[in-house]
């Protein structure tokens, strides 16, 4: 069913974060799907990887057609389907009638068996629009040409389903992150700085040795998920800030059954290496509003007579009062079918199911309205998981609770005090100020 139309136009900035995993990437178009239905359009998109390539199909589009485009450009970079609908349907109801004890066990069987074969597809003859094999792999003699696949198909996908100079006209604004292969540093390829090509989304998923490294203004670069595989932290710390509102969209889940064999082992391996711990990033942000605030509250408590004569109070105020931050973070679960080879499986069938359970955990948090809300004065940072419906703020933090947990034999006395008598105070003068520059 189709989401009630919602309005997020409180945030002058509503950000699509998405990360990078390869086929798990149809979850994330699910996930915009469930968006564009709810009305929320974001401005700003910034990804890694395969969350890259769909960004350039959602910035390359207007609005109206994005999804139709996912769709598109989706189903040119999957296997056709391996069994028909209604054959897997009359399959269905087959084991269903004669067999329904073991029913679920053999269509989970049938599915891992299908998900088996279409990863070793993808491994010997490559991807229609996306990859190739190389030819006398793994090549040599350049970054460049060094690989086991050849990208090069991915660039005629990108021009066909995404307009590039859309992409680069402002509408929204687009940010890839990618790896230096010479310095290891970690880059953004931002469309407020560099006119974007199909190079740029392409190097920020050239994952070796697979991929080769892309070649830049004479720069090579590979995944950005060589370093971190998620722009959060990026979006979070640009400046000017503005209050934003960030849907952040992971493919990989840290948390995890323990691995019983070798190939849950890698596949384990994986969730943990490319989940790149987001919620250390939103703990971190966590921690740095609540200083914030701290500092804030630190200001507030020295006499007005004093702040007056030093401009210095006015300046860390403005600096400190930044602004607010609502991150709604939706991660990918494992099927229990899935393998260690997930992320390079592109069946048509597995590519439905992503973007069905992408669908599907959006319309979940859309069910909650109130997580879309402005964070209230005081808060500066709230995230929502629909997945354990718990939603974290930075006002669950006090100082004063700092101080009597150390000093519980001497507890300290608040001094009466106007909240954000220095906000308002420097607020005023820096309008003050505005006005006297203009009349001048």
């Amino acid at each position: 069913m189709a989401s009630p139309k919602l309005d997020v136009s409180a945030y002058p900035r509503v950000a699509l974060v998405l990360q990078g995993g390869g086929a798990l990437g149809s979850y994330q178009a699910g996930v915009y799907e469930g968006l564009a239905q709810a009305g929320i359009h974001p401005n700003w998109v910034a990804g890694i990887s395969i969350g890259a390539l769909n960004c350039a199909i959602i910035a390359g589009n207007p609005p109206e057609k994005r999804v139709q485009r996912l769709h598109e450009f989706w189903e040119t970079i999957c296997m056709s389907p391996i069994v028909t609908p209604s054959l897997m349907s009359g399959h269905k109801d087959m084991v269903t009638q004669y067999l329904s004890p073991w029913g679920d066990m053999l269509e989970s069987m049938g599915h891992a068996m299908f998900s088996s074969m279409a990863a070793m597809s993808a491994l010997v003859n490559g991807q229609d629009g996306f990859f190739k094999p190389r030819p006398m792999a793994p090549g040599g003699g350049a970054p460049d040409t060094t690989s086991f696949y050849d990208t090069s198909p991915m660039i005629a996908t990108l021009e066909k389903y995404a307009d590039f100079d859309r992409i680069n006209s402002g509408e929204t604004r687009v940010s890839l992150g990618a790896t230096n292969v010479a310095s290891g540093n970690f880059v953004y390829f931002d469309s407020s700085e560099v006119k974007l090509t199909p190079k740029h989304f392409i190097a920020s998923g050239s994952l070796p040795p697979g991929f080769p490294a892309t070649e830049i203004d004479g720069e090579y670069y590979w995944d950005g998920g060589c370093v971190s595989n998620t722009p959060l932290e990026y979006v979070l710390g640009v400046t000017p800030r503005r209050d934003t509102l960030v849907f952040q969209v992971d493919l990989w889940s840290a948390a995890g059954p323990l691995p019983t064999d070798i190939f849950q082992v890698n596949e384990r391996l994986k969730d943990i290496q490319y989940s790149s711990r987001t919620r250390t990033v939103t703990n971190a942000v966590h921690l740095m509003q609540r200083m914030r605030k701290a500092l804030l509250d630190t200001i507030d408590r020295v006499p007005a007579s004093v702040r007056e004569k030093d401009p210095w109070f006015d300046h860390m105020v403005q600096h400190m009062m930044g602004a607010r931050y609502n991150v709604i973070h939706l991660i990918y679960q494992n099927k229990q079918t899935e393998g260690h080879y997930k992320d390079y499986q592109f069946s048509a069938e597995t590519k439905n199911m992503h973007w069905q359970t992408g669908l599907h955990d959006m319309d979940e948090t859309l069910r909650y309205p109130q997580c879309l809300e402005l964070p209230r004065e005081g808060e500066n940072f709230v995230t929502f998981d629909v997945h354990t419906r718990k939603r974290s703020s930075s006002a669950q933090f006090r100082a004063e609770n700092v101080i009597k947990s150390k000093t519980s034999k001497s507890p300290v006395k608040k001094a009466p005090v106007k909240k954000t008598v220095a906000k308002r105070a420097a607020t005023k003068r820096a309008a003050k100020s505005g006005r006297s520059g203009s009349a001048s």
